[in-house]
């Protein structure tokens, strides 16, 4: 097929032990997935209604490159958070289905323009401006899920500069994996190369350029980078 521009390359994920790489289609968020971050946001779960919102696929960044400070922003922040990423999809998925659907899962960062996010918060517009900008999403290398079984004790953990910025164990999420997936699939038609962001525990905080990042999903996953 001939386009009138140059197509734009397919984003990619490594995969540990693997030449191929994954290609992303999307990137599905869920907001206030663990307690005590919605807390420290000042806001409350709703058990009933989880929320989502998206990222493009060429946010992510991969390999260990650098992120550039973004612009419009004095305030990003960093959010740490198991990424899963699916090699199936279709709609209105059962349980079974969605965790047949899970091609294997990394650690990645959430980077949100906090200023702008008040904003929008403020005024009840959408978070677009504030998390789906260029280079928001750093992931790491994925591990096959055969190879990988996060449970409620799995340790996530972020440092900044070797200084502990946040912990939590996945146990502490409010809506679990599969059940992310069930939802979503009710809500969009989910496909393979689909990455889905889990949620951030507490602790989120400001990022400045110079600052290196270590996010860490215990025994699975592990990225490193650095603002610039």
């Amino acid at each position: 097929m001939r386009y009138v521009i140059e197509a734009p390359a397919v984003p990619s994920l490594p995969i540990i032990g693997r030449e191929e790489r994954f290609p992303v289609r999307r990137v599905f968020c869920i907001g206030r997935n663990y307690a005590e971050h919605a807390r420290e946001m000042g806001a409350t779960v709703d058990t009933s209604a989880p929320m989502f919102f998206c990222k493009p696929a060429d946010a992510v960044v991969t390999d260990g490159a650098d992120v550039p400070y973004p612009s419009a922003t004095s305030d990003l922040h960093h959010e740490v958070e198991m990424v899963v990423a699916l090699k199936a999809g279709g709609t209105d998925l059962d349980a079974a289905a969605a965790a047949s659907a899970i091609f294997g899962y990394g650690v990645g960062l959430d980077l949100t323009r906090r200023d702008l996010q008040a904003i929008a918060k403020a005024k009840s517009h959408p978070w677009d401006v504030a998390k789906a900008f260029d280079h928001s999403a750093p992931v790491s290398a994925l591990r096959l899920a055969s190879e990988a079984s996060p449970n409620a004790d799995t340790a996530i953990t972020l440092h900044i500069n070797d200084t502990l910025r946040q912990q939590g164990h996945l146990g502490e999420m409010v809506h679990g994996v599969v059940e992310i997936i069930v939802t979503l699939s009710k809500l969009f038609e989910l496909k393979p190369g689909d990455l889905i962001f889990t949620g951030t525990p507490a602790g989120v905080a400001a990022l400045q350029r110079g600052d290196r990042y270590h996010a860490e999903l215990q025994g699975i996953a592990v990225l490193d980078g650095r603002v610039v």
